[in-house]
């Protein structure tokens, strides 16, 4: 299983905001992060990179 860490993106601040991260829907502006557990979180932003081998999605803020 893949689990990624979400990491919003303040111009060069880095604020994590959810680990363990199984899902990514995006609905426009808005993006849902579903953990492993089955919490969720909304976010509003844009992805900017995925990258599976170091576990992380960054995501611009809006």
């Amino acid at each position: 299983m893949c689990e990624l860490n979400v990491v919003l993106l303040h111009g060069d601040r880095r604020e994590r905001v959810m680990d363990s991260v199984a899902k990514i829907l995006v609905e426009g502006d808005s993006i849902q992060l579903t953990g492993i557990l089955g919490d969720k979180m909304t976010i509003g932003g844009s992805i900017k990179e995925i990258n599976l081998s170091r576990g992380e999605a960054l995501i611009l803020a809006n």
